[in-house]
């Protein structure tokens, strides 16, 4: 196994020069952003087509993705870096920084949410609805996304031994991320580690989501459903692949990672309102 090499040992795949940068007129530029970008024009094109699809205004889901995107962004920093704290207090540049990655999804879609709510009363148009609309985009960008995370060699879990275990190089992580176990379990002598590609479970995960919301948008009873199912189904997912990983953002003087509790309060909450929705509906 070469140096910095990225292998997936147990499907028998080897990545040789897996860089972080692609040098562009003289300019680094890392891959986490240009992966993310894809992940933002996918999912804006896909939220188009939904659009169009159901005789909406493709122009509104346009102006409203300008907007999604910056707060968004803003969002997930803002997410991050708060239950960051220690890492970044007394150092403004690196708190701007994005560069190095440290973009937490579940502020991004927060960003969202609020950016939306805002731009839908400003345009009296229908909150729900265009969340329903926009929960297609938004899922199809996280299945790109994540991939951003490979790149940076974060976003992972601990050491496994399965079908999906990936090696990445010590070098290359930082060192907060590498648990006692972890150095335990060192492959190569101490040039590897092998773990849980846990990026890769959500990307895939949410695969499952996209297809279930591609489904069951067809049984819709009310606006804002789809969104409902989108936020349930990913934070089923995102509850058991947080517990995997290394790099949790935890609750001030607890061990409680936030993203899971947020995963499961979302999951409870929704199932409710769906639930609760659907009786009002078949009852009226």
């Amino acid at each position: 196994m070469e140096q910095y090499s990225i292998s997936f040992p147990n499907l028998g795949i080897e990545l040789n020069n897996v860089g972080k940068y692609i040098t562009v007129f003289g300019f680094d530029v890392a891959y986490y952003g240009i992966i993310i970008g894809i992940g933002i024009m996918v999912g804006i094109i896909m939220t188009e087509k939904e659009a169009k699809r159901t005789n909406q205004r493709v122009e509104d889901y346009t102006d409203f993705a300008l907007y999604a995107i910056a707060f968004s962004i803003l969002g997930a920093r803002i997410y991050y870096v708060a239950f960051s704290w220690d890492m970044y207090k007394g150092d403004i540049l690196k708190i701007i920084n994005i560069r190095q990655g440290g973009l937490a999804i579940y502020g991004g879609i927060i960003g969202a949410v609020i950016t939306l709510s805002v731009f839908s009363k400003k345009r009296h148009l229908q909150f729900w609805k265009m969340a329903d609309t926009s929960c297609i985009g938004l899922v199809s960008g996280q299945i790109i996304g994540r991939w951003g995370n490979f790149f940076n060699r974060e976003a992972f879990g601990g050491y496994t031994n399965g079908l999906l275990a990936m090696r990445i190089p010590i070098s290359d992580v930082r060192s907060g991320d590498i648990t006692q176990e972890l150095m335990v379990q060192v492959t190569n002598g101490i040039n590897y580690i092998q773990v849980h590609p846990t990026f890769l479970y959500e990307s895939l995960w949410n695969c499952g989501v996209l297809l279930l919301i591609m489904f069951y948008k067809k049984y819709k009873k009310f606006n804002g459903e789809v969104f409902l199912v989108y936020v349930a189904g990913y934070g089923l997912g995102r509850s058991w692949i947080e517990a995997l990983r290394t790099d949790q953002l935890l609750i001030a003087k607890t061990t409680i990672p936030v993203s899971q509790l947020l995963s499961l309060i979302a999951v409870l909450a929704s199932i409710f309102f769906i639930i609760s929705k659907r009786r009002k509906v078949n009852n009226s």
